[in-house]
């Protein structure tokens, strides 16, 4: 195993290798091969990546701007041949995490009553790619009756019985852990969105119901890997593969294709080894796309544009045809979008969909189509407003102070969406100072201001965002005295006439 690491030591650059990786409980043993190089013309100062994540070497003389995220590296756990047939068995860290006291109460109801439990789907793919899966479906050859009659004689509670229609039985064991357990079945009837389906014994024939090689494998709870359709080597292979024919797995449920771009994007080692019959069916589906709900789509968007290789994902989505269908318009900023994501690939998925588009009213449109938070449509249309903002001011926070203290908005609200501000328009380095700034409390309010004069309505708030201006050019120092010597003069150059004299204000 090779790792490649730089680090900069007063003007001289120093690589090394890592030659040999010896992991071995607690202790971490590694020889090194240290070559000496003579310093980079530029300032840049090389940045060391995180472990386990591959980062994009900046261009000569990128500086310190150029922070690209790259995916993060989850190598195929190696599994164990065990028996004369060569059966494949995990036994990973991964793996033995999930075996709580509640689920081993679960898996001896299932072997008492004779039915078999086996882990499903994405699980199964997260824990072969050495990743602690985030949640655990459930495979079992028990219909929802047979499961519902064996929970209710070992007294195991269950609940939300709107899923028992298709297969699945949520029960709660100990009450301490929820587990949601499905029927194996088949697809008898789709209309692309919605599926009847008929109960089965057969693990193969579920599995082929599914859309991916990578997410049709099964676990048993001994660790036995049960991979009908190659899914393991494609995973290895970092292959992204339909199970049987991909017109058909995706005319099933048109989601699929945004589906298939999410997981290519997790497994590939390689972001442009797209197979052309593979995109030849997804552009002859495309129309699927129109009756499928805009909230859907957008929780596929949303994850891959928050995940590895977003921008050679969103870019071939974009060359398939596929931006329409999302709620996107035809003539989008692509120069915008690639600018940002070559400053980092860490900003909101907001934030990238921000570059793409022109104007608020397109952020709108796409806003209708796919049915944003408000949280999401005001952080896009924020974007847009303001990314080609400057200030006179020579602070270089000034700008973004003056969001702040004018913001109606939560101050945290508003502090992270100018974060993502600094992080679309080539700040990042300031991110850490505004985060450290603090706002003061601004010194006046409207009773004071209203000494000065019959001020009310419009006048008064004209009055009182002068003042946080003149405020916030004197560096948020002045107090409250300075400033009411200062509101005469600042309410004559607004037309307005003070008719009490300085001093005589009341008290707040």
């Amino acid at each position: 195993m090779q790792i490649a690491r730089r680090i900069v030591q007063g003007n001289l650059l120093w690589k090394f290798r890592t030659q040999d990786l010896v992991i071995s409980e607690a202790r971490l043993f590694t020889s090194f091969q240290f070559t000496l190089c003579p310093p980079a013309e530029s300032a840049y100062k090389p940045y060391t990546p995180r472990w386990g994540r591959s980062r994009v070497t900046p261009p000569p003389g990128a500086g310190n701007k150029f922070r690209p995220r790259g995916p993060r590296v989850y190598a195929p756990v190696r599994l164990k041949q065990s028996g004369p047939n060569g059966t494949m068995v995990l036994d990973s860290p991964e793996f033995r995490s999930c075996f709580t006291p509640e689920l081993k109460s679960l898996a001896a109801i299932f072997t008492k009553h004779g039915y078999e439990l086996r882990i499903a789907g994405g699980a199964v793919r997260d824990m072969l790619m050495g990743k602690k899966p985030h949640d655990i479906d459930f495979a079992t050859n028990a219909t929802p009756d047979q499961m519902k009659a064996m929970f209710a004689q070992e007294r195991v509670r269950t609940f939300n019985e709107k899923g028992e229609k298709h297969g699945t039985v949520c029960a709660r064991v100990g009450d301490k852990e929820n587990f949601e357990i499905t029927t194996l079945r088949i697809d008898v009837a789709t209309d692309g969105r919605h599926a009847e389906v008929q109960f089965t014994e057969d693990w193969k024939v579920d599995a082929n119901r599914r859309d991916l090689t990578v997410n049709s494998m099964f676990l048993g709870l001994d660790g036995t890997l049960y991979d009908y359709f190659n899914g393991y080597e494609d995973l290895k292979n970092g292959v992204c593969a339909f199970v049987g024919d991909p017109e058909s797995r995706i005319q099933e449920d048109y989601l699929r294709i945004l589906r298939y771009f999410r997981f290519f994007a997790r497994i590939c080692k390689d972001p442009h080894s797209h197979k052309e019959q593979v995109l030849d069916a997804i552009k002859r589906n495309l129309n699927g796309l129109t009756n499928i709900s805009g909230e859907r789509i957008w929780t596929e968007l949303s994850k891959i544009l928050s995940g590895a290789y977003s921008r050679e994902m969103t870019l071939k989505m974009i060359d398939v045809g596929l931006a329409p269908y999302m709620g996107l318009p035809d003539n989008l900023n692509v120069a915008e979008f690639n600018r940002v994501l070559n400053v980092s690939e860490e900003c909101h998925p907001m934030t990238k969909i921000a570059a793409l588009l022109h104007s608020e009213d397109e952020m709108l449109d796409f806003h209708k189509r796919v049915k944003l938070s408000a949280y999401e449509r005001d952080l896009g249309i924020f974007i847009i407003q303001h990314r080609h903002s400057v200030s006179s001011d020579p602070h270089p926070l000034r700008l973004y102070q003056n969001l702040l203290l004018f913001s109606k908005l939560k101050a945290n609200q508003m502090r992270e969406y100018i974060n993502e501000l600094l992080r679309y328009k080539e700040k990042s380095d300031l991110i850490k100072d505004f985060q450290d700034w603090r706002l003061p409390p601004f010194p006046l309010n409207g009773n004071i201001v209203r000494q000065y004069g019959t001020v009310g309505g419009k006048d008064l708030g004209v009055v009182i965002q002068a003042m946080k201006q003149h405020w916030s050019s004197l560096d948020f120092k002045p107090t409250r005295e300075e400033l009411i010597k200062d509101l005469p003069k600042i309410m004559s150059e607004l037309g307005l006439e003070p008719t009490v004299p300085p001093g005589k204000h009341t008290k707040d």
